[in-house]
């Protein structure tokens, strides 16, 4: 184990860690050459910003705020995608999310609110972060 941004990781993926993520990239890989769907995407992570902080320390929100807070930020995303994007709804049946496993974006109440909205949400295996653009500074 390592400690990256205040995290502890495993340092270098287990055999059944590489399995999975291998798996996952094939079956995406296999979906997109069947039928195009990486321009349907959407996707975001939390994005750390770092400044001059003479200090690092942590703390803690209650219990379940971070998935209410995501659950929220969800509702903000599907009302934008309305009314921003109108035409996605009439081209394509459903949303593609992509997302990584943190606590907030698994939690039951995201869980079921994304049942809700109908949305597909693309499997992301774990320690993957390099399957999510937002990993690659490109915001």
């Amino acid at each position: 184990m390592i400690q990256k941004q205040g995290h502890w990781v495993p340092y270098e993926l287990k055999p059944r860690d590489v399995e999975r993520r291998f798996g996952t990239c094939e079956l995406l890989l296999q979906r997109q050459k069947r039928k195009g769907f990486l321009h349907r995407i959407v996707t975001g992570d939390e994005k750390w910003i770092h400044y001059d902080n003479l200090k690092r320390r942590k703390s803690w929100g209650k219990p379940g705020h971070a998935s209410t807070r995501y659950r929220l930020q969800l509702m903000r995303l599907s009302r934008a995608l309305k009314e921003k994007r109108p035409l996605y709804a009439q081209r394509y049946d459903k949303v593609i999310l992509l997302h990584d496993n943190a606590q907030p974006h698994v939690a039951k109440p995201v869980k079921t609110y994304l049942e809700t909205l109908k949305w597909e949400v693309l499997p992301h295996p774990p320690y993957s972060p390099d399957i999510a653009p937002s990993d690659f500074h490109l915001f």
